[in-house]
């Protein structure tokens, strides 16, 4: 993928994709977070500590190579993102709960994306192969995030009409661009590719349905309605992949990196739909918000 398009294309279509994101948030979505803190915290702690812990092991069973190990932890650390919501409202979850939970984790994912790279950095690199995130790349991660989410959000505040003609738009820019990304890192390293998907392949599916499962099976087990723990699988099971792609291409120039979000993208909407379609036949069918 040409050097040029990568650092100037890659972090506007991300600003775009993230400021979408913040046109489907309030101030009140953070609010909401209040009222629910038992099924938040949980959801929280699946994301941050569980699913990084699960990602962690499944890098040292399956001895990954480094450059795909940190890979697949920046994949771990990403937080979630619009799909979620899609598939929450698809499959019967809790959209607002949704809505709430991606808010919360795009502040979070700003802290906590760095300091979980940097601790794959050290843990999986030798000293000699290091691309790690100084203090300005870890500021340029926080405002990838955090200013386009936070100029959606102004738009949806002061321009709610004008954020509802750009919702669609924007959701279809965001498709297309994980769409480019995924095939600009294929094609830069088509000639690698089948050694990938042989090395990661198993390690994405794996982490693909795990994330998923924890998502709705820990709620469960503290006592959370179906219809919430659907909310919190899918934003738990659906990583965000354009940023963990962008983030590998642009702030650490590795495509190598960028190919465990490459593959988990091509697992992700299959398993999610799969898990989607057998929780809501299966699964009980509360619609409760009771916590």
């Amino acid at each position: 993928m040409d050097s040029g398009l990568i650092t100037l294309f890659l972090p506007i279509a991300l600003a775009i994709v993230m400021a979408g994101l913040g046109l489907e948030l309030t101030l009140k979505d953070f609010a909401r977070i209040s009222k629910h803190p038992k099924v938040v915290f949980i959801a929280l702690f699946c994301q941050l500590f569980l699913l990084v812990g699960i990602a962690f092991l499944i890098c040292k069973i399956l001895a990954l190579p480094p450059l795909l190990a940190v890979g697949l932890m920046l994949l771990a650390a990403s937080p979630g993102g619009t799909t979620a919501n899609l598939f929450s409202y698809l499959y019967k979850g809790d959209i607002a709960l949704n809505i709430s939970l991606t808010a919360i984790n795009a502040v979070l994912a700003a802290v906590f994306l760095p300091f979980i790279v940097n601790f794959s950095i050290l843990h999986f690199m030798n000293e000699g192969q290091q691309v790690g995130l100084q203090f300005s790349k870890v500021m340029q991660v926080f405002l990838i995030i955090l200013v386009p989410v936070g100029i959606g959000m102004l738009i949806r505040h002061y321009a709610p009409h004008f954020a509802e003609k750009l919702n669609r738009p924007v959701r279809i820019f965001a498709v297309i661009f994980l769409v480019i990304i995924i095939l600009g890192a294929i094609i830069t390293e088509r000639e690698n590719l089948m050694n990938y998907i042989g090395q990661i392949g198993l390690a994405t599916a794996l982490f693909c349905a795990i994330s998923l499962m924890v998502g709705y099976f820990v709620p469960r087990m503290f006592g959370i309605s179906s219809y919430q723990a659907r909310a919190c699988a899918f934003e738990i099971g659906i990583h965000n992949s354009t940023l963990a792609m962008t983030i590998a291409l642009t702030v650490m120039a590795s495509t190598t990196i960028a190919m465990p979000a490459a593959v988990y993208s091509i697992f992700m909407y299959i398993f999610a739909t799969i898990f989607g379609i057998w929780v809501t036949r299966f699964g009980p069918q509360e619609t409760t918000k009771a916590v």
